[in-house]
């Protein structure tokens, strides 16, 4: 009776150590994958930006909206401009933990929607709470033919992206050409949108264009401008 128990501890072993150097090459291929993205994009030269800015536009049917931003990223601090304002409005966004006025939550609100879209593949690289799964090739979105596809999963947690979750498809330069996006990850998508016109700025990349699928809708980005550690003055992109 000894030698069948022997065996069979054994071959549960032997299972569970194939399964965990499974898991283990995921999560390496998934990481690989991550560091790729934002390579890709210089995401290594991202700590040298002192000050970033850009204008968010947006076309959805007959609405147009343009939002002026600059962020330091390294105090967090944001300066907010658009059409409506007379004024620009400067916050640190370590104030929003304590009383913020609804009007400074909204304008919070639209900054990380447009931050979000300018510098998706820096979060990507950076934000370790997401959880990325590389899961092989897949069918473009919108056109023809086909792309590596990663899928990236925020937390539940968190005031603007609580479940939110990503499939993006890459180039075979790691960057993003398409994505679907599924708010709070509902299975019906909520945008799909190209990734287009590729630029460097400095040692960056940025994407400046996102056409959705119907037509209708589409972000672009002007007036984009870095200014590195080191640097005098503002690199501004052609």
């Amino acid at each position: 009776m000894i030698k069948p128990v022997l065996t069979l501890f054994m071959v549960f072993l032997l299972i569970s150590g194939l399964a965990a150097c499974a898991g283990g090459d995921k999560q390496s291929r998934a990481m690989a994958v991550r560091q790729r993205i934002g390579q890709s994009y210089g995401v290594q030269y991202f700590s040298q930006i002192e000050q970033i800015q850009y204008t968010y536009n947006v076309k959805n049917g007959d609405t147009q909206v343009s939002r002026f931003w600059i962020w330091e990223p390294k105090p967090d601090r944001v300066t907010f401009d658009a059409m409506d304002y007379t004024d620009p409005i400067t916050y640190y966004r370590k104030d929003l933990q304590t009383n913020p006025s609804n009007m400074l939550k909204s304008i919070d609100a639209w900054f990380i929607n447009d931050n979000n879209w300018f510098l998706f593949p820096f979060h990507v690289a950076m934000d370790t709470r997401t959880m990325v799964e590389d899961v092989g090739r897949k069918k473009l979105p919108l056109g023809d033919g086909e792309a590596a596809c990663v899928v990236v999963t925020y937390p539940a947690e968190g005031a603007y992206t609580s479940g939110d979750v990503y499939e993006l498809f890459l180039d075979d330069n790691f960057r993003l050409t398409q994505w679907i996006y599924h708010r709070g990850g509902s299975e019906t998508p909520t945008r799909i949108a190209t990734w287009d016109d590729h630029r460097y700025l400095g040692p960056m990349v940025f994407s400046l264009n996102h056409q959705g699928d119907d037509g209708n809708f589409r972000i672009w980005f002007t007036q984009v401008g870095v200014k590195l550690a080191g640097v005098d003055g503002w690199m501004f992109m052609d």
